[in-house]
Protein backbone atom coordinates (compact mmCIF):
# COMPACT_ATOMS: atom_id res chain seq x y z
CA UNK A 1 0.00 0.00 0.00
CA UNK A 2 2.94 2.32 0.66
CA UNK A 3 3.85 2.35 -3.05
CA UNK A 4 0.28 3.22 -4.05
CA UNK A 5 0.17 6.09 -1.54
CA UNK A 6 3.55 7.37 -2.76
CA UNK A 7 2.25 7.41 -6.36
CA UNK A 8 -0.83 9.36 -5.26
CA UNK A 9 1.38 11.86 -3.41
CA UNK A 10 3.33 12.43 -6.62
CA UNK A 11 0.12 13.88 -8.09
CA UNK A 12 -0.18 16.32 -5.16
CA UNK A 13 3.46 17.41 -4.98
CA UNK A 14 3.43 19.87 -7.93
CA UNK A 15 0.79 22.01 -6.23
CA UNK A 16 2.69 22.03 -2.94
CA UNK A 17 5.99 22.78 -4.65
CA UNK A 18 4.41 25.68 -6.52
CA UNK A 19 3.91 27.33 -3.11
CA UNK A 20 7.43 26.47 -1.91
CA UNK A 21 6.52 23.34 0.06
CA UNK A 22 6.58 19.60 -0.24
CA UNK A 23 5.29 16.46 1.47
CA UNK A 24 7.23 13.47 2.76
CA UNK A 25 5.65 10.06 3.36
CA UNK A 26 6.68 8.77 6.79
CA UNK A 27 4.51 5.69 7.35
CA UNK A 28 1.37 3.87 6.31
CA UNK A 29 -0.28 1.61 8.89
CA UNK A 30 -3.85 0.38 9.28
CA UNK A 31 -5.18 2.91 6.79
CA UNK A 32 -3.51 5.86 8.53
CA UNK A 33 -1.01 7.75 6.40
CA UNK A 34 1.62 9.73 8.31
CA UNK A 35 3.31 12.55 6.44
CA UNK A 36 5.57 15.50 7.11
CA UNK A 37 4.92 18.82 5.40
CA UNK A 38 8.21 20.53 4.57
CA UNK A 39 9.40 23.86 3.21
CA UNK A 40 6.85 26.64 3.22
CA UNK A 41 4.09 24.11 4.02
CA UNK A 42 5.78 23.11 7.27
CA UNK A 43 5.17 26.43 8.98
CA UNK A 44 2.11 27.59 7.12
CA UNK A 45 -0.94 28.42 9.27
CA UNK A 46 -3.14 26.86 6.57
CA UNK A 47 -1.24 23.55 6.55
CA UNK A 48 -3.93 21.63 8.46
CA UNK A 49 -6.56 22.69 5.96
CA UNK A 50 -4.23 21.74 3.10
CA UNK A 51 -3.67 18.39 4.76
CA UNK A 52 -7.34 17.54 5.38
CA UNK A 53 -9.10 19.25 2.47
CA UNK A 54 -6.39 18.59 -0.11
CA UNK A 55 -4.02 15.75 0.66
CA UNK A 56 -6.43 13.53 2.60
CA UNK A 57 -9.23 14.05 0.08
CA UNK A 58 -7.02 13.12 -2.89
CA UNK A 59 -5.50 10.13 -1.12
CA UNK A 60 -8.92 8.76 -0.14
CA UNK A 61 -10.06 9.07 -3.77
CA UNK A 62 -6.92 7.42 -5.15
CA UNK A 63 -6.48 4.81 -2.39
CA UNK A 64 -9.83 3.77 -0.84
CA UNK A 65 -8.04 1.93 2.01
CA UNK A 66 -6.81 5.26 3.43
CA UNK A 67 -8.84 6.22 6.51
CA UNK A 68 -6.99 9.40 7.51
CA UNK A 69 -3.85 11.46 7.01
CA UNK A 70 -1.85 12.80 9.95
CA UNK A 71 1.23 14.97 10.27
CA UNK A 72 4.19 13.96 12.39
Amino acid sequence: MREIVEKALEKIRPALRADGGDIELIDVADGVVKVRLTGACGGCPMSQMTLKMGVEKVLKQQVPEVKSVETV
